[in-house]
């Protein structure tokens, strides 16, 4: 079993009691961080851990320059390996991560894993409704986990910081592609952060669109070809959004479709526009 891009329901129940696998649950709510432990606690796919998006996934909000970093910066490569132990991940496990929103939460789990050089990762397609919709089962018992082994690899991705594309405004050697909805990244209707907009250059893509009317990841040859409209060369680009989650999805997308090697920027919006000094782009795309 090696998954590491998705992974359909069928698939998944196939596999559900094999000793490799380990599934996780990061359903989240960007306005409620409980309803994701609380959604779990009322029921989640047989043996499923949880992994919350605000504690485990994300790392403190300032940096140690007193600067603000984004609402859900990159955790510390350590505090996340050490999370992810206590789940029970080793170098053997296949991890399997699913929330109901789409992918939305899951595909950070998925990036975040191989960050730490964890490539047997996939995201359940389809989330929690593909599941429930072929039959599979909820449980509410909480499973002992027994702590893994897994020790930090080299990282089979790659990120950006907030110098480096401030940087890239003036060389425009990488396209920036923005996950946000596209009202707000003309800067309309922008309820999370304080300013509106996007980075001047950065393009948009909706991370929804990765998907088909029923939730799943549309095929990879629609992605292709949807996302060679977008850019030349994901090896020259910088995928954000607002925080540096739905980003991951647009990442994820890129691998189904067969081109890998884009960048995240993990601060993304919430962290550009928290400094006044950074320029700020109003409108629709160019």
């Amino acid at each position: 079993m090696r998954y590491t891009t998705l992974i359909s329901a069928a698939e998944l129940a196939s596999h559900l009691d094999d000793s490799n696998l380990l599934i996780i649950d990061c359903r989240h709510d960007l306005s409620n961080p409980d309803a994701g432990p609380e959604a779990y606690r009322a029921g989640h796919i047989t043996h499923a851990q949880f992994a919350h998006v605000d504690l485990v996934m994300s790392g403190a909000k300032t940096g140690s320059d007193g600067k603000f970093k984004g609402r859900h910066p990159l955790p510390q490569r350590q505090d996340f390996i050490d999370a992810m132990q206590a789940l029970g991940l080793n170098a053997a496990t296949q991890v399997v991560a699913y929330d109901a929103q789409g992918g939305m939460y899951a595909a950070r789990l998925w990036w975040l894993l191989r960050w730490i050089g964890h490539a047997q990762v996939a995201v359940l397609d389809g989330g929690l409704q593909a599941w429930q919709g072929q039959g599979g089962a909820l449980s509410t018992a909480v499973p002992a986990a027994v702590r893994g082994n897994l020790h930090d690899q080299p990282a089979l991705v790659s990120s950006i910081d907030v110098d480096g594309v401030l940087a890239n405004i003036s060389s425009k050697k990488m396209l920036v592609v923005d996950a946000r909805a596209a009202d707000r990244y003309r800067g309309e209707n922008e309820t999370i952060d304080a300013v509106g907009g996007h980075i001047p250059g950065a393009g948009n893509r909706f991370f929804k669109d990765n998907l088909d009317a029923d939730g799943r990841f549309k095929p990879a040859t629609t992605l292709r070809a949807e996302w060679s409209a977008v850019l030349d060369n994901a090896q020259m680009a910088i995928m954000q959004c607002g925080s540096g989650v739905t980003a991951c999805h647009n990442l994820l997308a890129l691998e189904v479709a067969g081109l890998p090697g884009a960048s995240l920027y993990p601060g993304s919006w919430s962290e550009w526009s928290a400094d006044p000094a950074r320029p700020v782009a109003i409108g629709p795309q160019p």
